[in-house]
């Protein structure tokens, strides 16, 4: 049995390697050649929770669990507010093959799965970034937006200053784009071409009168049913994509509450990211559209980037 770290998992899974994995196993769930169920969810002290989030990849010949705890003031501590790890079994006799750091394979897969629907979503030609939040999620999405578009300009909001100055100044440094820091969320959402909402805000932080016509959003931060980063009317006026169906009406604050107020109806969401990387062309039906993809996380991300992780080290040890 393995233990890998954090380290270990930054330095094994590029984000293009990642993107990869993502898009085979997306696909294998469109088609039923993975299974999960629903994560189980513990509240801790109202805001706070554990979760876990198993699956099977028959394809792979593996299964696992991943347990993580979101804690989402923990950023006042500095502290990520996901933390947890990833637990790899052998599907054929059970044996627990690796047990994975979970936050940065959670860092990073999501932001992968974001690109993955920003490339099949969002104009190609879009310049302009948007990012409501600058903490982990933020710096692994603007290098997956990086990967998938021309971007020349990045916009970033924090309610934390300190934090956002110093995601300006090492994301510069790193990846040599130019970043300019706003003092709103309407100023750095306007004329966008693709927002990337990363916060553990509890309410919308992005509204539909700040969003261009043809934009593309992916909705990061908001996993719990009472909890979201949209207002209902940029939901309603927006084609709605998700990660999985099944997730988004039980977990999602940002489809239920907008459905619960009577805004959308159920069939509000066009359908699952995983059939539409089925396809290769863009799914992009027009230039006008804004477009949205509602990310929850699914387990057999978790667990397909672990096995990735475990057999780019065992191949390495076989070297």
């Amino acid at each position: 049995m393995l233990f890998i770290n954090q380290d270990e998992v930054s330095t094994l899974l590029s984000m293009k390697s990642c993107m990869k994995v993502m898009e085979s196993t997306l696909i294998d769930l469109a088609q039923g050649k993975a299974t999960q169920v629903l994560r189980s969810v513990l509240a801790i002290d109202d805001e706070n929770v554990l979760g876990q989030m198993p699956g099977y990849l028959k394809k792979n010949g593996v299964l696992g669990t991943k347990v993580i705890t979101v804690f989402p003031n923990n950023h006042k501590h500095g502290l990520p507010s996901h933390q947890g790890v990833v637990l790899l079994f052998n599907a054929k006799n059970g044996e627990l093959m690796a047990v994975v750091d979970g936050s940065e394979i959670t860092a990073i897969r999501t932001a992968a799965v974001s690109a993955l629907a920003t490339d099949k979503l969002s104009r190609v030609n879009s310049k302009i970034l948007c990012l409501l939040g600058t903490g982990t999620q933020a710096k692994t999405h603007l290098e997956a937006m990086l990967t998938v578009r021309p971007i020349e300009l990045v916009k970033i909001w924090s309610r934390n200053i300190r934090n956002a100055n110093q995601f300006k100044e090492e994301m510069q440094q790193k990846f040599k784009v130019s970043i300019i820091l706003c003092d709103t969320a309407e100023e750095a959402a306007l004329d966008a071409d693709i927002i990337c909402t990363v916060t553990s805000s509890t309410e919308p932080i992005l509204k539909a009168t700040w969003v261009k016509a043809g934009a593309h959003v992916n909705a990061v931060g908001a996993c719990k049913p009472n909890d979201r980063e949209l207002d209902s009317e940029l939901v309603r006026t927006s084609k709605l994509y998700v990660d999985s169906i099944e997730s988004t009406q039980n977990e999602s604050g940002d489809y239920l509450i907008p459905l619960k107020e009577g805004v959308i109806e159920q069939n509000h969401i066009i359908g699952e990211i995983g059939r539409l990387l089925i396809y290769k062309n863009t799914s992009r039906t027009s230039e006008t559209d804004i477009t949205i993809f509602k990310s929850l996380g699914l387990a057999i991300e978790d667990i397909a980037a672990a096995n990735f992780i475990y057999e780019e080290i065992v191949r390495k040890f076989n070297d």
